[in-house]
């Protein structure tokens, strides 16, 4: 899955789909599915139903650009690993 621009994710529904906020952060399928399923995904994660969903406002404040309008946002690695052990 390509990942969604910054505009992209303004533009949207107030939530995405797990591999959409996964994509995003630069995390692949399996591994989104891992860390959603332990509590352990970098954002919240709601589940409704079957499917898990990911606030557009958390997912933003995670990427630092809930304030950054058309500018590139640095990938931030650290951020994945806090909860590694």
């Amino acid at each position: 899955m390509e990942a969604p621009t910054i505009g992209q994710l303004r533009s949207g529904p107030p939530t995405v789909g797990l591999l959409t906020a996964a994509a995003a952060i630069g995390i692949g399928r399996t591994k989104a599915y891992e860390l959603a399923k332990r509590d352990e995904f970098p954002v919240a994660v709601r589940r409704v139903g079957a499917t898990y969903r990911v606030p557009v406002a958390e997912l933003l404040r995670f990427l630092h650009a809930d304030e950054t309008i058309g500018q590139a946002v640095p990938y931030p690695r650290e951020s994945l690993h806090r909860n590694r052990r």
